[in-house]
């Protein structure tokens, strides 16, 4: 093993959709919890180049070989790709019972602590909380291609990648949360979302629905049910070109509790 590298077991609870990446052609941020209960960030995964084998999926346990990333984030890590094992699954009985119970010694009571936290001590760059109230899900318009730049890396070679035949499909839309705190200062937040299921989901139902008919399964399971249906949660981390914007990466969200206290 190369100096600098060790493996470590991680539950995989966050993967983002993909975006261009020069040295991967493309990667999604992928997060989650080491066996010491750490958060870790894990960039750049090429998850559609991984073996198959090797393609692990949100609340599965992985073993692999990672070495600090020159991120300032704490929380960063790069690993090998060729290096995972994917070991076992996290599942949901008991209303996410199991789940629930390794989240719990993350989980915060607000964004505006997350955030108080990092500027007080400089991390965590990631984290979970649950909103006192989710207002509305935002669907913005945004470009519907890629940009020249972003195409070319896309369309690559690199030394250890050929690039697929179906590039990456760009999602013409930002989602976007509006939110309250449970802070009684706090003054609301309106955070976008990246997490891969929305991502997929646009792009299975606009299949399905056409142009004019998938907004409405999406805000049915993304709005209405996130709000009404769920116990949502939201995990937050930080931009690494712009380290005082957080964005919401992932969505955890169990079916609501009988019970005042989901985390009891």
């Amino acid at each position: 093993m190369a100096a600098g590298w060790g493996t470590k077991r991680i539950l995989i609870t966050v993967r983002t959709y993909p975006v261009p990446a020069s040295k991967t052609i493309e990667a999604s941020c992928t997060g989650g919890i080491t066996q010491d209960v750490k958060w870790i960030r894990l960039f750049p995964v090429p998850y559609r180049f991984l073996d198959e084998d090797k393609r692990f999926t949100k609340w599965q346990w992985i073993d692999v070989e990672v070495t600090k990333a020159g991120d300032p984030r704490p929380e960063s890590f790069k690993l090998k790709p060729d290096k995972i094992q994917i070991i076992g699954k996290v599942g949901t009985k008991d209303g996410w019972r199991e789940r629930r119970d390794f989240l719990k010694p993350l989980l915060r009571q607000s964004m505006c602590q997350i955030r108080r936290e990092r500027d007080d001590r400089g991390s965590p760059t990631l984290g979970i909380f649950q909103p006192a109230q989710i207002k509305r899900l935002i669907i913005e318009p945004t470009a519907d291609q890629w940009t020249s730049d972003e195409l070319q890396i896309l369309q690559q070679d690199t030394l250890f990648q050929k690039a697929p035949a179906d590039t990456l499909e760009k999602i013409p839309f930002n989602f976007k949360y509006e939110f309250r705190c449970v802070d009684p200062t706090c003054r609301g937040h309106e955070m976008m979302c990246t997490d891969w299921e929305m991502g997929q989901a646009y792009r299975r139902w606009r299949q399905d629905y056409g142009d004019n008919g998938w907004e409405r399964a999406f805000r049915q399971r993304f709005e209405v049910e996130m709000i009404n249906k769920f116990d949502t949660h939201f995990f937050v981390g930080t931009i690494h070109q712009h380290p005082n914007n957080w964005i919401i990466v992932g969505l955890f969200y169990p079916p609501k509790a009988p019970i005042l206290d989901l985390f009891d």
